[in-house]
């Protein structure tokens, strides 16, 4: 599958896909990665390796992780290039009209993103809106 960089064709393909379950953000001032646990996303920061990952693995975790912002996770399976220029803006600004706050991971085949869990199905309904205006020019 060839990365996809037309701002035109990637709206149009958003295809998002909400994961079920809860997610959380964690951070771990050490930067060391606790047991038990097998983060979605990490970022490394100089305040310490920050960590979303399940709900449930954060509240079982050994080391007693304290987390914050309850979302829901989609991801947009259209394969976006690295380099693409315009999704990120494009797919903010139609959650930001409806009210809902984003954070956007992107990897290396799709981008993924992270809303008010509990948002999370109108959030989906935004993003089918956008690729279905897309589509239609």
């Amino acid at each position: 599958m060839t990365a996809e960089s037309d701002l035109r064709v990637l709206l149009s393909d958003l295809s998002p896909e909400p994961h079920p379950g809860r997610y959380v953000y964690a951070t771990v001032p050490d930067g060391t990665l606790p047991g038990g646990v097998a983060p979605v996303v990490t970022v490394r920061e100089s305040e310490g390796l920050t960590l979303v990952l399940p709900e449930a693995e954060a509240e079982a975790a050994a080391a007693g992780l304290t987390y914050t912002y309850v979302a829901g996770w989609i991801t947009l399976r259209v394969h976006s290039a690295l380099e693409a220029v315009g999704l990120t803006a494009a797919v903010s600004l139609a959650l930001t009209d409806a009210g809902i706050s984003c954070n956007v991971v992107a990897g290396f085949h799709h981008d993924h993103l992270f809303v008010p869990y509990e948002r999370m199905g109108e959030a989906v309904t935004v993003l089918e809106r956008l690729a279905a205006e897309s589509r239609t020019g």
